[in-house]
């Protein structure tokens, strides 16, 4: 009976289905992946994670919320299939892998573009606390000591103070949200059996590639008119570094290494993160039951303790 060791980081970055772990040799992107601790990743993700989707509104006006979702994994998905040729990878994968790769392409099509579709009727912050719900299941499924619940109850205590909830009568807006919930926990708990696969990046540029093939007919059209504009095109690509390239490959690498129950309860940083973009980019100082949120939040995800298997 063959044991379960874990996979350095660095060999999970590029590779394909025959030799998932192995690279052609080592490169500066695989010893930093080794030498980071996987909460290094998810704080960068953490951090770009409110960067796109508040440059992405700007632009709904002018390129549509469809257009935005399908320049925005149009972007991702170019950028990505040079480094991990995803056509190869699907190629030589096994039925079962396949599927695991398809269903999360399909998450992330579908859950992109009820995310801006939400956006778009719904104040951001009611978006992010009901997405941030779904999480709160996930983290709950795998922590198994007191210990780690009491520090699961902190964080949502200061998520919950962080979090500014106005409720909305806009039943389309709400269905967009809940669907966006639903498929983020879709996206951690199917992301997370990519990372463990041994894929990586090679699992996410192969992704993207199927969410690409999934929103092309439906956002095309109102995608165009930023080819015919430069500055809305060089923009459009901005939001889709920003917001698919740069933190899916940080959840892919933080994912690799850290149990589900505790990516999930780091999602809790989240709300801090976009409170700190607010003092740093846009000086809105937060009050004290923010600075109150803030620390409980620290306060939780410093005291869980990981489980020592998923």
């Amino acid at each position: 009976m063959k044991t379960q060791t874990q996979i350095p980081a660095a060999n999970r970055v590029i590779g394909d289905t025959d030799a998932p772990h192995a690279l052609a040799g080592p490169t500066a992107l695989a010893r930093t992946a080794d030498a980071l601790p996987p909460h290094v990743w998810f704080c960068v993700s953490a951090v770009f994670h409110y960067l796109g989707p508040a440059f992405a509104v700007l632009l709904f006006a002018q390129v549509g919320v469809l257009g935005m979702a399908w320049l925005r994994i149009a972007t991702a998905a170019l950028l990505l299939a040079p480094l991990t040729r995803p056509w190869r990878v699907f190629a030589r994968a096994d039925r079962g892998r396949r599927l695991l790769l398809l269903a999360f392409g399909i998450c992330l099509a579908v859950m992109n573009c009820s995310f801006y579709l939400a956006l778009d009727r719904l104040p951001i912050s009611l978006v992010a606390a009901i997405e941030f719900v779904g999480t709160i299941g996930v983290a709950l499924v795998g922590l198994r000591s007191r210990r780690n619940f009491a520090a699961l109850a902190v964080a949502v205590i200061g998520t919950l103070l962080l979090i500014d909830v106005k409720w909305s009568s806009d039943l389309i807006g709400l269905f967009w949200a809940f669907l966006n919930g639903a498929l983020f926990v879709g996206y951690i708990v199917i992301g997370h059996r990519v990372a463990q696969a041994g894929f990586g990046i090679a699992g996410l540029g192969t992704a993207m590639a199927v969410a690409f093939l999934v929103v092309l007919p439906i956002g095309l059209r109102e995608a165009l008119p930023a080819f015919s504009s430069p500055q809305l095109l060089m923009a459009a690509i901005g939001v889709g570094l920003c917001s698919s390239v740069i933190p899916y490959i940080c959840d892919q690498l933080a994912m690799a290494r850290l149990p589900r129950a505790s990516f999930a309860l780091m999602l809790s940083l989240l709300p801090l993160t976009a409170t700190l973009i607010g003092v740093i980019v846009l000086r809105q100082v937060p009050s004290l039951t923010d600075c109150i949120g803030v620390a409980l939040v620290i306060a939780g995800v410093a005291f869980h303790k990981p489980a020592a298997s998923i």
